[in-house]
């Protein structure tokens, strides 16, 4: 069914009316909002269509989360201490955040991937924060978005969920539990199962409470009963139940060899669950780790920024019974701010947990995505990392181990000088200057100088000019010369190499003295300078500066004393007007 504006797939009443003219007897509402609306589910029991999820009362339920934590403290479910209340005077809810003392969580009750949630550290800080999460959460949820709860924050906590299921005959498993703390902005980035670091008694306790919490609401079908871990005491808390199957499901099939879309439309047809408990148990223990990786469009090394774009290079790796992907661009598509910023699923499972991060590593290594930024490369220094291959992950993983995941990077010469062969290759010979000095390879000259700057701001020497100088000597051979600024050149002599270049893209396969480098390099035709390398399983973004002459023929110029949105955006609000005096720190624009 085609619903076209960008907005479509939430016209519940629509979808509905093209479902009744069509004969369709079910729908699967997917994985986004839809999935859990109870009033779409309660339209389309009106209509007689099978909805392929919970009852509309049980999602009803458990999506106010003031009235979830009802359910489970009775259910005898534990519960993070909090106020789920309905005072919302933004004087009452500070005094209930002093009683369940500092630091504490704002969150709406309406909220979802960490949307109108904020961590306030102190009392001086929180009515800012509140009057920032309610905006957010209005713009997120609507109407009723803005009422909070509050709950005491835990300082080292970890996010552990159970993926549960549940028949129309009472029955109800759990597949297995799955760690997701490693995150940035309260949004996961890895997903892995089994938990980590996760004492057996402890892990089946929690498939215990989970189960107790989907029964509770007379819940039918797949959903996610999400925990939160203290490190410190070894406590655990309901947080929340997602009333659909999650963004990270497919690690709990790797686990357990199950296809959860499958068993939600036999439940749905009023079929049994295909698995015992004890069935899912042995299979789990069988079928070792998995772990999954979000391939996001965005910016780690700039505060996880989302970018938009058009992919104008894609390659994945290999797939097979080990490693999937669940895509959803394939090359040549545009990725929009109108949508969550996410490319892609990358979810791999091995014998054991270090396995599978070994997999994972490899697998993100013959990843290349060229036309927007990604946290691809941020995810290899994840999986590099001895913290996270040790299982210490904790929700504050990436702050608090920023300084090894953002180390500064060395770009070795061989990238260079595979960008200047290049370069060499696609570039015509013919290009000279205003007055008519010969710039290329041709009759005149058998060497060509190219010029290049890194635009990786993790490089450390961010900014300054490589000169790499090429020369054909014969067929398929070069010298290269690298000269960098107060270094001695690096030369390297007798390079065969053989440059096969098609629209934007060049393959290259160089013999070096000790080595041989295949290597990819990408231009982007929405900008002739900026040229993409692909090496040795990492991926280097460099600027083909022009000459000096050709910026001042052109005119072009740096625009000064203006300010530019460093993403896609919505102003929800102007904290300050024209003419007033702020500090530094001050807010200006939510």
């Amino acid at each position: 069914m085609r619903l076209g504006a960008a907005n479509g797939y939430l016209d519940g009443e629509r979808i509905v009316k093209l479902a009744k003219q069509h004969g369709i007897q079910a729908l699967h509402p997917g994985y986004g909002f839809l999935s859990e609306n109870s009033a779409f589910a309660q339209r389309c029991e009106q209509e007689g269509i099978v909805f392929v999820g919970p009852p509309a009362q049980a999602m009803a339920d458990m999506g106010d989360k003031a009235r979830s934590k009802e359910i489970m403290t009775k259910a005898g479910v534990p519960c993070v201490p909090g106020y789920h209340g309905s005072e919302q005077g933004e004087a009452e809810l500070l005094q209930y955040a002093k009683e369940i003392q500092f630091p504490v969580l704002l969150k709406s009750v309406k909220g979802g991937g960490g949307k109108g949630m904020r961590i306030v550290m102190e009392e001086s800080e929180f009515i800012q924060q509140l009057k920032s999460a309610r905006a957010e959460a209005r713009a997120s949820f609507g109407e009723g978005g803005e009422v909070m709860l509050v709950e005491k924050y835990i300082v080292r906590p970890r996010h552990v969920e159970v993926q549960v299921f549940a028949d129309k005959h009472g029955n109800c498993v759990a597949l297995g539990e799955r760690d997701c703390s490693v995150q940035r902005r309260h949004q996961k980035i890895l997903e892995e199962s089994p938990a980590p670091d996760l004492d057996d008694v402890t892990r089946l306790d929690l498939w215990e409470k989970a189960k107790t919490a989907a029964l509770a609401v007379g819940y039918v079908g797949a959903g996610t009963v999400e925990f939160i871990f203290d490190k410190d005491t070894g406590d655990f808390y309901f947080m929340e139940m997602n009333t659909r199957l999650q963004v990270e499901h497919p690690v709990s099939e790797m686990i357990t060899g199950t296809d959860l879309v499958e068993w939600q439309f036999r439940v749905a047809a009023g079929e049994r669950l295909p698995l015992t408990q004890k069935e899912i148990m042995d299979r789990i223990h069988e079928r070792g780790a998995a772990i999954e990786a979000r391939i996001y469009a965005e910016s780690p090394e700039k505060g996880f920024l989302p970018d938009s774009g058009k992919l104008v290079h894609l390659k994945t790796p290999k797939v097979d019974e080990d490693i999937r992907i669940d895509a959803g661009f394939v090359e040549g598509d545009t990725v929009t701010e109108a949508y969550d910023g996410m490319i892609a699923k990358l979810i791999v499972r091995g014998r054991d947990r270090e396995t599978a991060i070994r997999k994972m590593e490899l697998a993100l290594r013959n990843y290349e995505v060229v036309g927007l930024s990604t946290n691809i490369e941020f995810l290899k220094r994840l999986c590099r990392s001895p913290a996270f291959m040790e299982g210490d992950v904790e929700t504050g993983f990436i702050e608090k181990w920023k300084q090894d995941l953002f180390d500064p990077v060395v770009i070795k010469p061989e990238v260079y000088v595979q960008a200047a062969l290049s370069a060499f290759a696609s570039q015509p010979a013919e290009t000279v200057e205003p007055h008519g000095e010969t710039l290329g390879f041709g009759l005149n000259s058998s060497e060509r100088t190219f010029s290049f700057k890194s635009l990786d701001i993790l490089d450390q020497k961010e900014g300054e000019v490589v000169n790499v100088s090429i020369t054909q000597k014969g067929n398929s051979l070069f010298d290269a010369r690298v000269l960098r600024k107060d270094e001695d050149p690096q030369v390297f002599e007798d390079l065969v190499s053989s440059p096969v270049s098609s629209s934007e893209k060049t393959k290259l396969i160089t013999y070096f003295p000790h080595t041989r480098i295949e290597t990819t390099v990408v231009q982007d035709p929405n900008n002739d300078n900026k040229i993409t390398i692909f090496q040795l399983g990492a991926k280097t973004e460099l600027t083909l500066v022009s000459p000096t002459w050709y910026e001042g023929a052109l005119g072009l110029k740096e625009v000064t004393g203006s300010v530019a949105a460093p993403m896609p955006c919505k102003i929800l609000k102007n904290e300050v007007k024209e003419g007033d005096r702020v500090s530094k720190g001050a807010p200006l624009v939510v």
